[in-house]
């Protein structure tokens, strides 16, 4: 039985040592993620980059049931270091975001474009573009609108 119990041991140190390099293998660049935040909330913010959009939010206005509208919210890196965009998200599956995925260096423009299909819409549609990146805060919400009618209706 010593035998088996010492067999059991090596084994599972051998899965334990596995699994811990496999995951050490996929590890985020500490270069590209900054965190000045600190327990004390005293970090140094002004080396982060930061957005300055053209625009905030677009009203599409009237809009046919099944048009598909698109705008380019342009935007520039006004911060100090590279911009990373980790994801866009949306309200709603009906509202499609393409962002940059390379870092968006500082003095840089880049854009955020958000495509709304109306098919299934009917009247007044606001949506939330949420957008995530290295920033302080690390969100920030882009807002399109639109009154969407049916086809032939005089609205």
């Amino acid at each position: 039985m010593n035998k088996n119990f010492a067999a059991l041991i090596i084994l599972y140190s051998g899965i334990i040592l596995f699994t811990l390099s496999a995951c050490n293998s996929n590890r985020i660049s500490s270069d590209v993620i900054e965190n000045p935040n600190t327990a004390s909330g005293k970090g140094d913010l002004s080396q982060l980059p930061s957005f300055k959009f053209e625009a905030e939010s677009h009203d599409f206005g009237k809009i046919v049931q099944g048009e598909t509208v698109s705008f380019p919210f342009k935007f520039r890196n006004t911060g100090k270091s590279d911009l990373v965009i980790s994801d866009v998200s949306t309200s709603c599956g009906c509202t499609v975001p393409s962002f940059p995925k390379a870092p968006v260096h500082p003095g840089q423009d880049g854009i955020i474009r958000v495509t709304f299909n109306s098919a299934g819409k009917r009247g007044f549609q606001n949506k939330n573009i949420v957008v995530v990146a290295n920033t302080q805060p690390n969100t920030f919400v882009l807002r399109i609108k639109a009154e969407v009618s049916m086809a032939g209706s005089q609205k």
